[in-house]
């Protein structure tokens, strides 16, 4: 046994032990990596591909479930055969990683698809986050994999950007507790039984100029640090962020991936940050064919490694011959590969991948009937009520007819977010399903499972399991998502005038190719619904039939007119393989809406970047706030949702004076005075009076989803830190000042019930920064 075998020793010694054994060729293999699909035949290991691929070894391997078509046991069976070639035939026997992708659920075939990250936002329960990402962790373990590439970190305040999806919304607080919770959940207590989670896109990603994907944002120094790291500086903190990905883009003339500033001088000495840095997909070799910024790929592996970039992904191409021809030239020190090398083996020991390279392929644990419920609470939990004109909901069992109508009504493909595994390998996963994704059927094929993925039915499926044969339900597809025709409208026309009332199913489809409206790449410069579906909608409404909007979309729309006309609107997102019963289960009250919007939903297209959080000064303030054509707030704002109970918010209890830089506690009363059991998300907000530069208007510092019966009033409790409520000062040191403290408490960033002053007395606090999160109900 070496030295690095030694299962006795730390794992800093076994690193070093092994390392000293290293050539450079085995060294530069640890930086890279390559698709599951380069050493297949078929869906077959090909040890002669591999060869070429891996005889010093391997950094990562990119989405073996990702990136074909296995299924769960082939998966197993194929990472195993991969770390026994490892083992057995390279010198030094190092494993590999895994790496796949799991934003809204682990992308592999059969695994459980919970509802797209936006909609988990939309929850506001980092716990059932937590449970989301344990169930992940446990699927792509049991298949052998180590690594995932999420969460995604990113603020959004322009809906036009097409991965407004992916992220967690608006808010850098509500991001941040729900970063955590992912990260936690994935990485587990011990990374030996965990997956290494990694934060992206650093940093500003979502900030984009015109909202267009890779453009670069125009950020503050101040504003980067109060808004666009705080998630990320949260999950290293408080979640031992054990992986970070840089963004595409640049900052101030700067690629993220060539941004030691960022990656290096923020991430890993002023925070702490001891685990390893993955690129985003081809960004080093980017550095010269998009950027511009390196001459040759040697030059761009010399810049990424300079900056910290530890590992290249999907395939070896800068961190290849071009580096290690660099290497030998003294381009590049041998050291600062060794720097980064000593990373990758150290999380490689973390993950327990040299004492327990192989998983036992008789034990997977995909799609079962306890993660199936998780799915179905969460896409519950997800959707948010936006307009209940007269009580339109919950729609009555007793109807005689409904007319089901709109293009995701019956397709069971829109469902799912842009990183699910049905959108992501659609052409795949169409040419072996027996029903196409796209294509509406007859409703006896609503129920479709789709090879055997995972079985999933549509919305007009639920709808019919729900009310039962009593009913008659009239369906027309009307048009396309993207379609420009209009063929289907007289049809979609008919089936209204025939029912007492209708539920309209709009909205995105999501993925990365042209037909889909949402997505990476799939950004937009108009926020109205896509292709003809508001004239469809425009149509079906002068039917002049009780109306319910269902909207199945990835972004916030602008509904103008057809918003009034309406009766009321149900946001689902993309909801997953549960969401279409959650959505009937709301539409006909088994399910009592409670999700609150996590991202603000304009009027129109110009007012973007919309977003609650926003300074004291420009329009959105002063008494002239509007534009010549609409209002400056938005539509429907941060953190609103209705339900079908009613609920108060009272009895505010605060301290009048604290010692500026301490914490202390905020209470209020929540009762719900309805008649049906609901969920109300309780909302502390808090701005600052006489600081030394201006704040925002507003800043989230806690929230409490609270589940109430009928006539209960409960208690809830924030823990309000005093290292949360500082800032950057002229001088950008982060303090709290002594003034005042505005407290507002209500159920959305626009409706607060209730406000109270804390005075912040003493001298200014140099403080450590926190992320607070603690909240309570008695």
């Amino acid at each position: 046994m070496t030295a690095y075998q030694d299962t006795t020793r730390p794992i800093a010694d076994r690193v070093e032990a092994l390392l000293h054994q290293m050539t450079l060729d085995e060294k530069i293999a640890q930086l890279g990596s390559f698709w599951i699909y380069e050493v297949l035949d078929g869906l077959d290991f090909s040890e002669a591909k591999a060869r070429l691929r891996m005889s010093h070894g391997i950094g990562h391997v990119t989405r073996l479930g990702g990136a074909s078509n296995v299924r769960p046991q082939q998966a197993a069976r194929l990472s195993n055969t991969i770390q026994r070639f490892l083992l057995d035939q390279t010198r030094l026997k190092i494993p590999a990683v895994v790496h796949e992708e799991c934003c809204g659920g682990y992308m592999a075939f059969g695994a459980t698809v919970f509802p797209q990250a936006i909609g988990v936002a939309s929850a506001w329960e980092p716990e059932l986050v937590e449970a989301m990402t344990g169930v992940i962790r446990e699927q792509m373990r049991s298949v052998g994999a180590h690594h995932a590439l999420a969460p995604v970190l990113d603020v959004a305040r322009d809906a036009r950007w097409g991965r407004v999806e992916e992220t967690f919304g608006e808010d850098p607080y509500l991001i941040a507790r729900t970063g955590i919770a992912y990260v936690k959940g994935l990485q587990g207590p011990d990374l030996r039984a965990g997956i290494v989670a990694t934060a992206k896109h650093f940093v500003g990603y979502g900030a984009s100029e015109g909202g267009m994907n890779w453009a670069p944002p125009h950020i503050p120094a101040r504003e980067m640090r109060e808004v666009f790291l705080l998630p990320f500086e949260a999950a290293v903190k408080e979640a031992r962020l054990a992986s970070v990905m840089n963004g595409y883009h640049e900052l101030d003339g700067v690629p993220c991936g060539a941004a030691r500033w960022l990656l290096t001088d923020t991430l890993r000495e002023q925070w702490g940050f001891t685990g390893t840095l993955v690129s985003d997909y081809f960004a080093v070799t980017m550095l010269q064919s998009y950027h511009a910024l390196a001459s040759d790929k040697a030059h761009a592996a010399a810049i990424a490694l300079e900056a910290g970039i530890d590992v290249e992904l999907p395939s070896t191409d800068c961190y290849g011959d071009p580096l290690r021809e660099a290497v030998l030239r003294g381009d590049i020190r041998e050291a600062l590969v060794d720097v980064a090398v000593r990373r990758v083996l150290e999380q490689k020991f973390a993950l327990g991948l040299f004492d327990s390279p192989y998983v036992d392929e008789g034990i997977v644990v995909f799609d079962t009937p306890d993660q199936r419920k998780l799915a179905r609470d969460l896409a519950a939990k997800s959707l948010v009520l936006l307009k209940n004109e007269d009580r339109t909901l919950p729609l009555s069992k007793a109807l005689k007819s409904i007319a089901v109508i709109g293009p995701n009504a019956d397709v069971v493909r829109n469902l799912f977010g842009d990183y699910s595994y049905p959108a992501h390998i659609e052409t795949l996963l169409e040419q072996q399903a027996e029903v196409t994704f796209d294509t509406p059927q007859p409703d006896s094929a609503s129920l479709r499972e789709i090879g055997d993925f995972i079985q999933v039915v549509s919305v007009l499926h639920a709808i019919r399991e729900k009310v039962g044969p009593q009913v008659a339900l009239h369906y027309a597809r009307g048009c396309g998502v993207l379609d420009p025709s209009t063929e289907g409208f007289a049809e979609a026309v008919e089936a209204a005038k025939q029912a007492d009332a209708v539920i309209l199913v709009l909205g995105d489809k999501a993925g990365l190719t042209d037909s889909c409206t949402s997505g990476e790449a799939r950004d937009r410069a108009v926020l109205d619904l896509p292709g003809v579906q508001p004239d469809l909608m425009r149509a079906v409404l002068a039917a002049g039939k009780p109306t319910v909007l269902v909207l199945v979309i990835g972004r916030p729309v602008t509904l103008h007119d057809l918003g009034d006309a309406v009766d009321a609107i149900l946001v689902a997102w993309f909801p997953g393989e549960e969401g279409a019963g959650a959505i009937a289960d709301a539409l006909f009250g088994d399910v009592n809406p409670g999700g609150k919007l996590p991202i603000s939903f304009p009027h129109t297209v110009g007012q973007v970047p919309v977003y609650y959080g926003h300074k004291p000064s420009g329009g959105r303030s002063h008494w002239k706030g509007v534009y010549v054509e609409t209002p400056c707030e938005p539509r429907y704002p941060f953190g609103f949702g209705l339900s079908y109970t009613q609920f108060t918010i009272g009895n505010l209890r605060a301290p009048g004076e604290v010692q500026a830089g301490s914490g202390f506690q905020v209470q209020v009363e929540v009762s719900n005075t309805g008649a049906r059991p609901g969920d109300e998300v309780v909302q502390l907000y808090t701005r600052t009076h006489g600081s030394s530069l201006t704040r925002p208007v507003k800043e989230l510092r806690g929230f409490k989803r609270v589940a109430l019966q009928p006539g209960e009033t409960r208690t809830v409790a924030f823990e309000v830190e005093g290292g949360q409520l500082g800032y950057y000062n002229q001088a950008m040191e982060y303090v709290v000042e002594p003034g005042t403290l505005e407290i507002m408490v209500g159920a959305s960033s626009e409706d607060v019930r209730e406000r109270a002053e804390v005075r912040l007395t003493g001298p200014v606090a140099n403080v450590e920064k926190t992320f607070g999160g603690r909240a309570s109900v008695s």
